[in-house]
């Protein structure tokens, strides 16, 4: 028997603060090969993404495998951008599921803190029947000398615009530049449609502001990944370029209190021209408006002074340490990876392979584009948080949504550049104090 229980789609607010003064004390240690126990009951938090067809996929093969193993599963599918505040009150509250999908943020910080179950015996397992695991994914995964994830997918934002407005105003090319961005994005604008549909709100997609910036040469923090650089002359450069195309009204009004849908829902109803995104945006676009879909087309995101910083994304299947079915969680994990389900996964879900055999699955090899930009997105993407070295104060940082804040200063504020960078740096350092 199973249960689905979807959640609505909320605002995340920055809470994850709480999560990371969330100690959890002792070490875990990897489990024993999975002995399932009949007629236990398995919770699972799956993240919901911009597919339904995705989401029902995810949700099917898990009450699949439950009904074949004798497990009671109960999914429960959670908006990726609420992950945090959900996953922030129930290690308060004791009620973790038993596994859950959760982005890598969030995974390194709460690795550090032995919130979850170390998989390495799994994930080699797993790695070993498939070819091994693609060279991104190895490295991003590994925390902490431990792997306490087993990654299921890669995502990470291409640009996506309306060439079908874009080309008749001459520029059937894509935007080399930010710069370049702003020029086309003035030659369209004409209220309601407000070109620049990027994210500037407290949710994950607002922390592809982190790209933009790093492109302009600014940082987060040093190479040694402990001393906050947030205040420097490119962060400068790069506030004047964001404040100077809000304050021309290429944003949309609101773009500031986004959530993770608003890129998605503006471009659907036709009043951005861009957004950095996944692809969900296609995959809607796809299903929903066929003229949309056609009038759509995926680049890299464009470059700034330092060139395209363009991140991959993994997404992992954790255990918590407080799991009463671990086994089960760990079986399911597995059968998770197998073609079948992966290939019917992948068709939907706008995120690239993570293991050298579905690099073979036709589903990456056929004619969508969206697919296709994933997958070379898997091959020439850079990896997480370059030039910053990604570790938990890095993560932590992205999971508090500094830089969205820091621009939310300058353009609904109206702080100057200074007390803005100052604030930022501030809060920043204290981060990696923390971590020190």
């Amino acid at each position: 028997m199973s249960r689905v229980s979807p959640l609505t789609r909320r605002r995340m607010l920055g809470a994850s603060a709480g999560v990371a003064a969330l100690a959890v004390g002792g070490r875990g240690s990897a489990l024993a090969a999975p002995a399932i126990r009949k007629g236990s009951t398995l919770t699972y938090w799956g993240g919901l993404i911009f597919s339904d067809k995705a989401n029902k996929t995810l949700t099917d093969a898990i009450n699949k495998w439950g009904a074949q193993n004798g497990v009671h599963t109960e999914v429960v599918m959670v908006n990726q951008n609420d992950t945090v505040q959900k996953v922030s009150a129930a290690i308060a509250s004791g009620t973790m599921p038993d596994a859950l999908d959760v982005g890598l943020d969030l995974l390194i910080v709460l690795s550090r803190q032995r919130v979850f179950l170390p998989l390495d015996d799994l994930y080699a397992s797993i790695g070993k029947k498939h070819g091994g695991w693609l060279a991104p994914v190895e490295k991003a995964s590994l925390m902490n000398g431990s792997r306490f994830g087993i990654p299921f997918g890669i995502s990470g934002n291409m640009l996506v615009r309306r060439n079908d407005v874009l080309s008749p105003a001459g520029f059937p090319n894509p935007p080399a530049t930010w710069v370049d961005l702003v020029a086309q994005a003035q030659k369209v604008v004409k209220p309601p449609f407000f070109p620049i549909g990027l994210c500037l709100g407290n949710c994950g997609d607002g922390n592809t502001q982190i790209n933009v910036l790093q492109s302009y040469g600014g940082r987060i923090a040093d190479d040694s990944g402990k001393h906050a650089t947030i205040k420097s002359d490119a962060t400068r450069t790069y506030l004047i370029w964001v404040k100077d195309a809000y304050d021309k009204k290429l944003f949309p009004p609101g773009v500031t209190a986004w959530d993770g849908a608003g890129d998605n829902n503006a471009y659907a109803a036709g009043t951005i021209a861009f957004a950095a995104n996944t692809g969900s945006i296609g995959i809607a676009a796809r299903n929903d408006d066929p003229d949309l879909y056609k009038g759509t087309a995926y680049s890299s995101l464009p470059a700034g002074p330092l060139g395209v910083i363009s991140p991959m994304d993994p997404q992992l299947r954790a255990i918590p340490k407080s799991s009463k079915n671990p086994e089960a969680a760990k079986a399911l994990f597995e059968y998770l990876t197998q073609p079948e389900y992966t290939q019917a996964y992948y068709a939907d879900a706008i995120y690239g392979p993570v293991l050298q055999s579905e690099m073979e699955l036709s589903v990456f090899n056929g004619k969508d584009p969206i697919l296709a930009g994933l997958l070379d997105l898997v091959k020439k993407g850079t990896p997480p948080g370059y030039p910053d070295a990604y570790n938990a104060a890095y993560a932590d940082v992205c999971s508090n949504f500094l830089i969205p804040k820091m621009i939310q200063r300058v353009v609904v504020d109206r702080w100057d550049f200074d007390r803005a960078m100052d604030e930022a740096q501030r809060q920043t350092q204290a981060t990696y104090n923390k971590y020190a």
